[in-house]
């Protein structure tokens, strides 16, 4: 079997006529075990989900942009396949997620594994991958609910985008779009599978103590005890007027959890000088300033680990928005875009990542899928 013929794929512009048939006619016959869409914010969504019809269950989202095989890509939509002959899948759809059954998806997730189990027993590479509504702000509980159900089952995601516009984001499954819920394919496969997720930034000396906060917003109003985008541009040595996007991109946070640095990215500066972030944060938090190593370089270290002893035959991907605007912001777009093409990766930007327990930010997460052994 080439690598080829271990997944499918299929991509469009979002403005082409027939969108969703066009798709379903490159994607081919199946069946899939799961078929995933990551579709550009200007796509007619309600068309596509209603048009777009394959022999095999489809789930999908928003994106900020799309990680095609071009590499990285805007305006289109991209349809990845898990053909069943290498492939079996389960899919969860949790609605309503601020008021989220914990016990009840906790056991619907251990029956699904179960049932995995039983209908390939002779499959042992497992892996869970979810998309969740990006302007939720659930992230952080839905990920500690699922790993309670998920056990040794290995979870990445992605949150759900709108390009830059931070309005609304979906996800898509049964043929409908959703908001406020997420969706997770739990994978058995026959191909070995590594999870993985990678950022390149690195710890400074330089620390900040949120001495205000609305945990449940993701807002903090005081840092130091200074009004926070203040203290924020202070300790850059910047002009509070100056801070956007690209500074945050540039200049993220990092917090220490189990050991550990994980990335609690900003989103924005508020009308009156709160920061609001992509991911939890709270009262008495210690964050520390990090600065970023060059991306291209360290991405290429990181995607030739992934290729030892032998190359995958694709990589899902989630890439958080901030990384695609500092590859913009540094000139290094085309770079990181070829290495991404050069890879296999495929998948979409985001509003913030999970891997296992945690909702992170600025990081890649995703799957390597490897061809079969013979």
């Amino acid at each position: 079997m080439s690598m080829d013929q271990v997944i499918v794929t299929a991509e469009a512009a979002a403005s082409t006529p027939f969108l969703g048939a066009r798709l379903a006619q490159k994607l081919g016959p199946g069946p899939f075990a799961c078929v995933m869409l990551f579709a550009a914010p200007e796509t007619d969504l309600a068309a596509l989900v209603t048009d777009f019809r394959v022999n095999g269950p489809v789930i999908g989202c928003t994106t900020a942009g799309e990680i095609s095989t071009e590499g990285y890509s805007e305006g289109g939509v991209v349809a990845l396949g898990l053909p069943a002959a290498l492939f079996d899948a389960e899919t969860i759809f949790v609605p309503n997620l601020s008021v989220m059954d914990r016990e009840g998806l906790i056991g619907q997730l251990i029956r699904a594994r179960a049932a995995l189990a039983q209908r390939r027993p002779d499959w042992d590479s497992e892996f869970a991958f979810l998309m969740v509504d990006g302007l939720s702000t659930r992230e952080d509980e839905l990920t500690a609910t699922l790993a309670s159900g998920l056990g040794p089952v290995p979870l990445f995601g992605g949150s759900a985008a709108d390009g830059t516009r931070f309005r609304q984001t979906f996800v898509m499954q049964g043929g409908r779009l959703w908001r406020d819920a997420a969706v997770l394919v739990m994978v058995r496969s026959l191909c070995p599978v590594r999870v993985f997720n990678l950022d390149h930034l690195r710890p400074t000396e330089t620390r900040m103590v949120v001495t205000e906060a609305d945990p449940a917003q993701r807002i903090v109003r005081k840092i130091n005890a200074e009004p926070a985008a203040q203290e924020y541009a202070r300790l850059l040595g910047k002009d509070p007027g100056q801070l956007d996007t690209f500074t945050f991109a540039a200049h993220p946070v990092v917090v220490r959890i189990g050991g550990q640095h994980h990335v609690r990215a900003i989103q924005q500066v508020a009308p009156n000088g709160d920061l609001v972030f992509f991911a939890a944060i709270d009262e008495g938090l210690v964050l520390t300033l990090a600065e970023p190593e060059d991306m291209v370089a360290h991405l290429d270290r990181e995607l030739r680990q992934l290729s030892q002893p032998g190359s995958p035959a694709v990589i899902l991907a989630c890439d958080c928005i901030l990384r695609r605007m500092e590859a913009l912001e540094k000139q290094r777009y085309g770079a990181m875009s070829h290495l991404l093409r050069q890879n296999r990766v495929i998948g979409f930007s985001t509003y913030g990542e999970q891997l296992n327990a945690m909702h992170v930010n600025q990081t890649m997460t995703g799957v390597a899928i490897y061809p079969p052994d013979p």
